[in-house]
């Protein structure tokens, strides 16, 4: 088990195609997340809604590393994973504004997108809910034979669940081909690692269920993705479950209600200087294989489709109230 990954941005080669894909993501997170806080103070949004800004070098970067055929399990704190995914901007604005149009038809919310065409299966509001569902599709992949990978998000707080140990447990038990992405950002819903956790290196955690296990800097994009690469080839060359501790940190407060009365803004400040998009287009542009027209160029697309989401929610529709009761029960009939 490797305590902290070795990979260093510093060390790695990057096209200019691959870049501007990479911090083209990265901002279209950035950039929604941003309108979705404004939408959300207008009232436009509804319900609980949490940001993933500071963390989306997590997203991207082990979204490089699955194919289209692979599952996807996420937490609340979902809409970079989803974007990262591939799942449309329209798509998950809508949802949030409870529309139809939404990718769960309005009635699941921030907390609770999902996508079938990709793969996408939450969106999970209960911490550490959707470690045992990773486990269940990665045992179906494996009894149908298919090469698949199932990857699961999950914060750091999931960590003093139950089900965190169980999952890991049945998953190295059985061999199964789950990638676990832990995204450390230190306070979990408001409590410091350091005071929910006995072993604060939570890739340790791992190994001691005989997981190959590694801590990367998730700040990092370059980083992230070539640990991810490395651990989904590991995961199909049926070598059994992988786990990824992506030291993180979120710039905004747990959810839009948390006063942040943990940590100091001084903290959050210097984290900022760390900022996993400020820092990747400064080594792009150290290495000249950006320029400022560029960075403008992906913004402004960023901008666009940020746009036509939000115009494609205002204009969507909400359910019928003849329809409340639909898919509550199963019209399909028993022999």
């Amino acid at each position: 088990m490797n305590e902290e990954s070795t990979i260093k941005k510093a060390e790695q080669e990057i096209s200019r195609e691959h870049a501007m894909h990479l911090l083209g993501r990265m901002l279209l997170i950035r950039r929604f997340e941003e309108k979705s806080a404004e939408l959300y103070s207008a009232m436009k949004i509804r319900g609980f809604l949490h940001l993933y800004i500071g963390e989306e070098a997590v997203a991207v970067g082990v979204m490089e590393a699955l194919s289209p055929e692979d599952a996807v399990v996420s937490t609340y704190r979902e809409h970079g994973h989803a974007l990262a995914r591939g799942v449309s901007a329209g798509s998950i604005m809508a949802e949030m504004y409870g529309k139809q149009e939404g990718c769960s038809r309005g009635r699941g919310g921030s907390m609770h997108l999902f996508d079938d065409k990709t793969r996408f299966y939450g969106g999970n509001a209960i911490v550490g809910g959707g470690l045992p569902l990773t486990v269940g599709l990665a045992l179906a992949d494996k009894m149908q034979g298919k090469n698949q990978v199932t990857c699961c998000f999950f914060g750091e707080g999931a960590v003093a669940e139950g089900e965190f140990h169980e999952s890991l447990n049945l998953a190295a038990l059985w061999k199964l081909p789950v990638l676990f992405v832990c995204e450390n950002n230190l306070y979990a819903m408001g409590t410091a690692l350091k005071l929910s956790e006995s072993v604060t290196n939570l890739a340790k955690k791992a190994g001691g269920y005989n997981i190959t296990a590694e801590a990367v800097d998730g700040m990092d994009i370059l980083a992230v993705e070539a640990a991810a690469v490395k651990a989904a080839a590991e995961v199909r060359a049926g070598n059994g479950p992988y786990f990824i501790e992506c030291k993180t940190y979120r710039f905004r407060a747990h959810s839009m209600f948390d006063p942040e009365l943990y940590r100091g803004k001084a903290e959050v400040e210097e984290w900022k200087k760390r900022g996993p998009v400020v820092n990747f287009i400064q080594l792009l542009k150290d290495r000249e294989i950006l320029n400022d027209a560029d960075i403008y160029e992906l913004e402004k697309k960023a901008e666009e489709e940020i746009f036509k989401a939000v115009a494609f929610a205002e204009a969507g529709t909400l359910e019928p109230v003849e329809e409340l009761t639909r898919f509550v029960y199963s019209k399909r009939s028993i022999s």
